[in-house]
């Protein structure tokens, strides 16, 4: 018994999405997954940009106001991102999650630290909102 309280408390909490939930102080993740309302409320924080990373053709679509347009698929997206700020919090979106979690990921190996992705991406903003 007290081997399977052991297991389970050492295993990583994955939420769902593309991202992972830290499940201790001592954890880490490189960003963490919102849904449309706790993305929502997080905006109105300090520091904090919104970072749209889809291609402009998507954007002429909509987008969520006063977000930064940087386009993953951009060749020059990463050099784009060693100019941002660090030490800002970054809620970044595309279609449905995942370039935006391939974005959060890349930041992070890149030193960024408060990193958080729109889980279902523009996709889901939209059809709350």
């Amino acid at each position: 018994m007290l081997f399977t309280w052991a297991y389970v408390a050492c295993q990583t909490k994955t939420e769902p999405g593309h991202g992972q939930v830290a499940t201790t102080e001592t954890d880490s993740a490189p960003y963490q997954d919102l849904s449309v309302a706790d993305f929502k409320a997080k905006m109105n924080g300090p520091d904090v940009i919104l970072l749209d990373v889809r291609t402009p053709a998507e954007i002429a679509e909509g987008k969520i106001e006063g977000a930064l347009e940087l386009d993953i698929q951009s060749p020059d997206f990463a050099q784009k991102i060693d100019e941002l700020n660090k030490e800002k919090t970054y809620l970044v979106y595309c279609r449905s999650g995942g370039r935006s979690s391939k974005a959060c990921t890349m930041m992070a190996d890149k030193g960024f630290k408060k990193l958080y992705n729109l889980d279902g991406g523009f996709t889901a903003w939209s059809s709350e909102n």
